[in-house]
Parts: structure tokens; C-alpha cells; sequence
């Protein structure tokens, strides 16, 4: 029960930043940290931070009878079936995949056995993932650094008959100088002018109080200064087009930096109904909200789903979470598996110091491995 105690008290720091959402400190809630970036390029410049050198692959996504959205469209590696890498678009939706890795900065560690190797790409399927939307795949097939790294081009087409969509229908119908505002707020947020994005923003929404995107890509931009706002923002977007599924992974972040676990749990159960195969955010939004609410077998649930479909971890602090979830119950040797994965994988800084004071804890109790 001491160790049990003293364990817990190491891990009473929760920080999430989620998008433009701001560190926030919570302590003696038992919880872990949680930090993410999900802005322009974010998972994109994350991807190539953590593995460099070796085979390099390009592409583009292009969505049919379309433009591309405003945020960064997921693309994924799947090896016989499972998600091996993840990636994003850049603006002009190209991806780039890096397959090699690289040691922990954080911790000295041989190489992590669930990174893929160059030669275990050849043959994966990659795929863009977009709600509401079907996607064409391109297969992996260089098998020398000398062949070209393009695979071409994946293609994006609606589906009609999808539950949820992460692009709203309320866009078509938009009055044409509400789409003018619009696009002009999306150059400038592309620029980094968020003061002129935000002005036509609300002259979108002004002008048309129904479109959901506008409501949505203005709730972003006021997540770092008025949260609040944000939130009614983004409770527009999904009160205005009841198949939007973007808004709920913000609702649900905003919730949880505000300690409000039920409406975590409320965000993520609407998303899934639109789109029960989820995403590796929204189940960890979910297994965080369901923890803090007692509910410790739903939450390991929903964060090892998380993890199963994140290898490059987007939703980054999952596995910390699960780390928690079981050092609560008192399975020691399979947190601190958990926390030492975390370390190859985590930049150095204040949850990677925390992560190691955990890891010694832990190492004072579990027997070690015989060499």
C-alpha cells in the first residue's frame, strides 16, 4: 500500500496542450501527462523529428471533386492490417515517410523493437484517413534507396452513406460571400495572421450562422486565449450540421484541461457514433475522461485501442495513461514496461524527468530480469 501510494504521488501532473490549448498544471489529481500539438504540420514535423536517415517515401492526397481541407489530412502505413505509421499532409497535401529510427534523446535505449525498418515497409499499403470520406491506397514497393521515393497519389471521394464526416455539408451551401470570408481567413491562418483569420471568421459566421467549419476553424483560434469561446464555438459547429465529426475532439480537449470528465466522455461517445472506428485522439480523450471518472476497465480499454492504431504517437501521452491505469491495480512490472516504452519515444523535458522518476520508483519494487 506504500509503494502504491508514493507511486501515485509521483503521478499527480496533468498537462495536456491540445491544438492551441495551453499546459495546463492540475496536482493531487492522480493523473498523467498529457501533451499533444494537432496544428498545421504538427505530426508531420513530429514524424520527421523522431526518425531520420534511411528510406524516404513521398506522396500527395487529393480529394475528388474537392478542395482539400484546412487541417492536415491524416495518411497511415498499414502492414498486414495494422497501423505501422502515422503522418500528415503539408498545405499542399503532400506527405513525406521516413522509415528508420532513431535513439531516445531522453534515455539511453537500444533501438525500439516496434519502430519498422526500411525493408518491413516494402509491401504496406498507405492510405489517407478522412471521416466520410473512401480512400484509394498506394503500395510500398521500393526496395533500394536509389529507386524514386514517390508513390503517387492518393485519392480522396466522399461517401454519402458515412454517419459522420470530417468535413461539414453546411460549407456547399454557404452564401458566396460567407465562402469568400471563409477563404480568405483560411490564406491567413495558413500565413500565421491569426487576428485577420479570426475578423473573417466572424464575418463568415455572421453572415451565415449555419456554416459549421467557420464556427469550428474559429473555435481554434481562440483556444489559447479564450477557451471558453472556443467551446461555443465549436458547440455551433456541431449543434449547425448534426454529422460533423471535428468539433468533439476539440470539445473533449477543452473539457479535460477543464477538469469536466462527463463531457470528455459525452464528446467522445458522439464522436464514435458518427465514427465508431474512432481515432487515436478521441479514444485516448475517452479513456482519460473514463479514468477520471472511476471507470479504470473502460479506460485501459480505450487506451490500448488508441495505442494499437497510434505507432507514431499522435495522441503521444496514451501509454503513460495505461502505465497508470495499471500501477493503480498493482500490475508494477507491465507499467513500468509501459513507462520505459514511453522514454524511446519521448522529447526531453518535463514529462520525460517525471517519466523517469516513475521508472526509478518502479525499479525499486519489480524484480529485474536475469541477463
Amino acid at each position: 500500500m506504500k509503494l502504491n501510494l508514493l507511486f501515485t504521488g509521483i503521478l499527480t501532473t496533468f498537462c495536456m496542450a491540445w491544438g492551441n490549448l495551453q499546459a495546463a498544471a492540475q496536482s493531487a489529481d492522480n493523473n498523467p501527462a498529457a501533451t499533444s500539438g494537432l496544428g498545421t504540420d504538427a505530426n508531420f514535423a513530429q514524424t520527421l523529428n523522431q526518425q531520420v536517415g534511411g528510406m524516404r517515401f513521398v506522396g500527395k492526397v487529393v480529394v475528388a471533386a474537392g478542395k482539400l481541407p484546412w487541417d492536415p489530412i491524416p495518411v497511415a502505413v498499414i502492414c498486414d492490417g495494422k497501423t505501422r505509421l502515422n503522418t500528415v499532409t503539408d498545405r499542399k497535401g503532400e506527405f513525406n515517410i521516413q522509415a528508420s529510427a532513431r535513439a531516445s534523446e531522453a534515455v539511453e535505449t537500444k533501438r525500439d523493437p516496434k519502430r519498422v525498418s526500411p525493408a518491413e515497409f516494402v509491401g504496406c499499403k498507405v492510405r489517407a484517413i478522412l471521416d466520410g470520406f473512401d480512400s484509394t491506397t498506394v503500395t510500398i514497393a521500393n526496395g533500394s534507396i536509389m529507386d524514386s521515393p514517390d508513390l503517387g497519389t492518393i485519392t480522396l471521394r466522399q461517401n454519402e452513406l458515412a454517419k459522420g464526416t470530417t468535413l461539414s455539408s453546411t460549407t456547399a451551401s454557404a452564401p458566396a460571400e460567407a465562402l469568400k470570408e471563409f477563404e480568405k481567413a483560411h490564406g491567413d491562418a495558413l500565413d500565421k495572421h491569426v487576428d485577420s483569420a479570426r475578423r473573417h471568421l466572424q464575418k463568415a459566421v455572421s453572415i451565415d450562422p449555419q456554416f459549421a467549419e467557420a464556427w469550428y476553424q474559429l473555435g481554434k483560434l481562440e483556444e489559447t486565449d479564450k477557451p471558453q469561446d472556443a467551446l461555443t464555438a465549436y458547440t455551433k459547429a456541431a449543434e449547425t450540421d448534426a454529422k460533423f465529426i471535428s468539433p468533439y475532439e476539440r470539445i473533449a480537449a477543452v473539457a479535460a484541461v477543464q477538469k469536466r470528465w462527463q463531457d470528455v466522455v459525452d464528446a467522445t461517445e458522439h464522436a464514435l457514433q458518427l465514427n465508431p472506428a474512432g481515432t487515436p485522439q478521441i479514444w485516448y480523450f475517452s479513456a482519460v475522461g473514463n479514468y477520471n471518472l472511476g471507470h479504470a476497465n473502460v479506460a485501459e480499454t480505450n487506451a490500448e485501442t488508441s495505442l494499437s492504431m497510434d505507432p507514431s504517437h499522435v495522441a503521444p501521452n496514451t501509454e503513460q495513461l495505461l502505465a497508470v491505469i495499471q500501477a493503480g491495480r498493482g500490475d508494477y512490472r507491465d507499467a513500468l514496461d509501459h513507462l520505459r516504452h514511453c522514454l524511446t519515444y519521448t522529447a526531453p523535458g518535463p514529462n520525460a524527468d517525471l517519466m523517469k522518476q516513475q521508472v526509478a520508483q518502479l525499479e525499486k519494487v519489480v524484480p529485474q530480469k536475469a541477463n
